[in-house]
């Protein structure tokens, strides 16, 4: 076998951090065929029918290739010369019915289907993966060198740590995540408008006191979801020393809900009764479950649109998106749980003080530019039928650039001395890297052993360093079986231990 081939696999650049290249890149290899840190034996272009037939997409059936072009949108292909986006996650193919459509975006055309047999075809330009769906065990390999890796990952740093990591997140060329950093963010994705914050309170301060005066604890916590990497029980436990807090969920039950709110269900959505229920609280414990910056749900704004005022961890960075400076207490701006306990029962105790966390209710008050600039300018909407929804949207994102691609690629193969190769493109921790999960409350040196947490998030979060340092060598190595990936996440640890890593 000669020494040189075109990979089917990104390879790993000798550049600064040997950073990922594009997936088209060319690079040298070994003809060693044992597992060492040479690289094995590739397979060649010419051999992909050995793993799936060029025809393959002829078995997603001829209505899918209509000639049919949208508004605004002025692309001649028919859906045959159009390039595929293969949606890797078929549970969130945002299309219906059927597996395959024709797409029309704001500068071209694709094809998006959720049929895994088109994985090898040459016309499928992209993979996009849903990021709580995507292991290491089960990635699609091998990687032809003419497709990127799209990421679509809205929900918690827990669901996958590997995301976190820099081997893994720069597997991906582009990304839709919570974090600003990604190419098509959607870190206001529980935001649906200003409006939703503009709201007036559901229940006025007057009443709230009443409720106060009834017996009702000043602040809220309602979580059946327990023992999370943000380790948030930890800390409302020490909380509960210092203050009152009425505690509705399976996590620190000490409050039973009225008969007719048993199920605790209802708190995922905006069901009314509900809402008029806990918006008799003046303060609600919004605790993330994972702690990484920009990322921000629900626990955060439903408190703001309800006019609560919540009491937050969870992003670092919040306060670049609250309407104003005072519109939420940070429980990270105080050294201790007694402190912020001991502020809480100062707001408690002084109407004035309390409602000038509820001023950005009148406009005047929203003072924070770059939240209403992101709500002006994001490109998706929320129940908004003028802008697409961020599935979509992102969707279309990977498709002009695709499109793009596709363009300078063959611009450059027809005057390579006129025109500019595609630049590279890849992401990087800006994308979404989430830190090392940390104790809620006190030093995690001076946890026990055997601490249930302890046991669990960090060796998580690590263990994820490991897959995603195995999924990129299975990648360099052109490996197409991924149950190999603990054989090389053996190696690299042995190459460690060696000093050679």
């Amino acid at each position: 076998m000669v020494a040189t081939k075109r990979r089917l696999l990104p390879c790993l650049c000798l550049g600064l951090l040997g950073a990922l290249c594009w997936v088209w890149v060319s690079c040298a290899s070994s003809s060693s065929s044992s597992f060492s840190s040479s690289s094995p034996d590739v397979v060649d272009a010419g051999d992909l029918d050995a793993f799936q037939p060029q025809s393959a997409l002829s078995d997603v059936g001829p209505s899918s290739f209509m000639s049919y072009r949208g508004p605004g949108n002025r692309d001649p292909r028919t859906g045959k010369e159009l390039p595929v986006l293969l949606w890797w996650s078929a549970g969130l193919f945002p299309h219906f019915p059927g597996d395959t459509e024709r797409i029309d975006c704001a500068k071209s055309s694709c094809m998006a289907t959720s049929n895994r047999k088109v994985q090898y075809h040459k016309r499928t330009a992209a993979i996009i993966f849903y990021g709580t769906d995507f292991r290491a065990y089960q990635a699609p390999l091998p990687r032809p060198p003419h497709q990127t890796w799209a990421l679509f990952h809205e929900e918690s740093p827990m669901n996958n740590y590997v995301l976190s990591h820099a081997p893994g997140i720069r597997l991906f060329n582009y990304t839709a995540t919570f974090s600003r950093g990604s190419d098509y963010p959607l870190t206001l994705q529980w935001l649906p408008s200003l409006s939703y914050l503009l709201q007036p309170a559901a229940v006025p301060l007057r009443e709230k006191n009443l409720w106060r005066a009834k017996g009702l604890a000043p602040v809220l916590y309602m979580q059946s979801h327990c023992d999370v990497p943000s380790d948030r029980d930890r800390y409302v436990q020490e909380l509960m020393k210092y203050i009152e807090v009425d505690s509705y969920g399976k996590c620190l039950n000490n409050k039973a809900l009225p008969a007719d709110l048993e199920d605790t269900a209802t708190a995922t959505g905006e069901e009314s009764h509900f809402m008029s229920f806990v918006s008799r609280y003046k303060f609600h414990l919004a605790l993330e479950n994972g702690l990484c910056p920009d990322y921000m749900t629900e626990k955060l704004w439903r408190p703001l649109h309800q006019g609560c005022v919540p009491v937050y961890r969870g992003s670092s960075l919040v306060a670049d998106w609250m309407p104003n400076d005072h519109a939420a207490v940070v429980v990270d701006d105080f050294s201790s749980p007694k402190d912020l306990a001991d502020f809480l029962r100062h707001l408690d105790q002084n109407d004035e003080a309390y409602a000038r966390y509820l001023e950005f209710k009148e406009p005047v008050h929203v003072t924070n530019t770059r939240l209403l600039e992101h709500l002006e300018t994001r490109e998706w909407g929320v129940n908004d039928m003028s802008k697409p929804n961020y599935l979509n949207g992102f969707e279309c994102y990977v498709c002009d650039r695709e499109n793009a691609r596709l363009a300078a690629e063959r611009a450059y193969r027809r005057a390579p001395l006129q025109a500019l190769p595609p630049q590279p493109k890849m992401a990087n921790n800006s994308h979404m890297g989430c830190p090392l999960p940390r104790p809620g409350y006190g030093d995690v040196q001076d946890l026990l052993p055997n601490d249930a947490w302890l046991q669990i998030w960090p060796q998580d979060y690590w263990q994820s360093l490991d897959q995603a340092e195995g999924l990129e060598s299975l990648i360099r190595h052109n490996e197409s079986d991924p149950s190999l990936l603990w054989q090389h996440i053996q190696n690299i640890a042995v190459r460690r231990a060696r000093g050679k890593h």
